[in-house]
């Protein structure tokens, strides 16, 4: 029968060890360095009266915030074949097997042992009548220097490893939000410049018409060479316009190649158009600021700041005594057949402790994890001014962007009638080509402006959604609080 006292022993030092205490300050989360309200009229960031609220943006998946089927779709295949949001992913697995080793030094590491051999001694060495020859053999369960966690070093460093690895997770939103809005605003960006392409296509056509006329009337004396070469310079302009936006097209489309992995997308998944594009929800970001504590850069900081926090706790156990014990369970014979028979069990454990009576490096640790502690608060609290003034941004000019799209409106329609009447008073010899020159080169110009507008007031619902921490993975959003 084993000995019930060293059965005892170990028990003890289990339960010291499952229920040991740590000396890591008490976390509470720092005040946000930032305004609890938005600047600006707060009815512009609350829900229009009539239009139904939407989930919180970090909580809405990007499949409904997104409402055309071909960019979720290309969406999708980033998400798939993106290799910076691969390494993101790649990075987690990573710190969770770091996490998992880490905590695994709280429990104690058991090794079987079977030991077994013969020895033949010289007759010298034997007294008469001894057999020259001995066996022995052995079986156990052993614990090698493992460490009694009685002041907690241990379980900071876990819990040091265990926010690092939630860290990493919200990493890992951060890049999904990141890649999910580039590739939503190429995307955004592909359709406008393909419609200012078009554009200046159609432009080009009407201006080489324009010019062929004016040729014909100054071959016949009707016009003068200046008007004939301001044709000719409304026609080229025209013509730079078209390369440009098709030098602009194929970076967009080079943009998305990149983004979506190296794969182009489909031809039949590319807008040809704004119009062609079904915009994304509008969603509203409240009257409190607070929401912003759900940004996955945020919480990334914030678990950086909860790591240092228990570090400071591995490091204050250094000034206490190490304690480790090693331990064996099993049974031992001379012979193979009665290696399990009774009265063959054997025992051992062996405690010891280490006390650091002179060492300036645990002084010197416990001030650098201090140190570090104040460097990931300042952090924190930048990662939110940060997040703070990227949503302020937004939200102005989601605030004037409305006004500027019904102005610039207005004003293609009106200079669409000016160049109507400019061209009519021309062509019956009223007015100067100067003036329908003026007219097509002003109203060129407004409908260039007004898809630029356009564009804009979606990339701002997809910013917006973006900076308040939409788009990464909903249900992570503040989960590991």
């Amino acid at each position: 029968m084993y000995d019930v006292k060293s059965a005892v022993y170990l028990f003890l030092a289990l339960t010291l060890c499952f229920n040991g205490c740590t000396l890591a300050p008490e976390y509470t989360r720092p005040p946000a360095p930032v305004p609890a309200e938005w600047p600006g009229d707060p009815a512009d960031r609350q829900v229009p009266p009539g239009e139904e609220a939407s989930l919180a943006a970090a909580e809405m998946p990007w499949q409904e915030f997104f409402q055309d089927d071909n960019l979720r779709r290309v969406i999708g295949e980033a998400l798939a074949n993106n290799r910076d949001l691969r390494i993101a992913a790649l990075n987690v697995e990573l710190a969770r097997a770091l996490y998992g080793i880490q905590r695994a030094e709280l429990y104690p590491p058991v090794y079987a042992a079977a030991v077994g051999g013969k020895q033949g001694l010289s007759r010298d060495l034997v007294e008469p009548g001894r057999p020259r020859t001995s066996e022995q053999y052995s079986a156990s369960l052993a614990v090698f220097s493992w460490e009694i966690d009685f002041f907690g070093r241990l379980r900071s460093l876990s819990d040091r490893a265990r926010e690092e690895y939630f860290a990493s997770r919200q990493a890992r939103r951060s890049a999904q939000i990141l890649l999910v809005s580039a590739l939503a605003e190429a995307y955004l960006a592909l359709a406008a410049d393909r419609e200012n392409l078009s554009l200046a296509e159609s432009t080009l056509v009407a201006q080489e018409e324009t010019f062929q006329m004016v040729q014909r009337q100054f071959r016949s004396g009707v016009v003068s060479e200046l008007q004939l070469r301001q044709a000719e310079s409304q026609m080229e302009a025209a013509r730079q316009a078209v390369a440009g936006y098709r030098q602009q097209v194929a970076q967009d489309e080079n943009a998305l190649t990149f983004l979506t992995g190296g794969n182009p997308p489909a031809p039949e998944l590319l807008p040809a158009a704004l119009d062609g594009v079904r915009p994304p929800k509008e969603i509203f970001a409240g009257a409190s600021s607070e929401v912003l504590l759900h940004r996955p850069d945020v919480l990334q900081a914030e678990a950086l700041l909860k790591a240092q926090n228990a570090d400071i706790g591995a490091a204050r156990a250094a000034f206490f005594p190490r304690l480790t014990l090693t331990t064996a369970l099993g049974t031992a014979s001379d012979e193979l057949h009665r290696l399990f028979d009774p009265h063959t069990g054997v025992w051992n454990y062996v405690p010891q402790a280490v006390l650091p009576v002179f060492d300036a490096r645990v002084w010197s640790a416990l001030r650098a994890t201090k140190v570090k502690a104040k460097i990931a608060l300042a952090e924190y609290e930048k990662a939110i001014q940060n997040a703070f003034r990227e949503t302020v941004d937004v939200l102005a000019v989601r605030g004037a962007i409305r006004e500027q799209l019904a102005a610039q409106e207005a004003l293609v329609n009106a200079l669409s009638e000016v160049q109507r009447l400019s061209r009519q008073r021309y062509e019956k010899g009223l007015d100067s080509y100067l003036t329908v020159l003026d007219a097509e080169r002003s109203l060129f110009a407004a409908r260039q402006a007004l898809t630029r507008l356009r564009l804009a007031e979606l990339l701002s619902r997809v910013r917006l959604y973006a900076v308040l921490g939409g788009g990464g993975e909903p249900g992570l959003a503040g989960d590991e609080n």
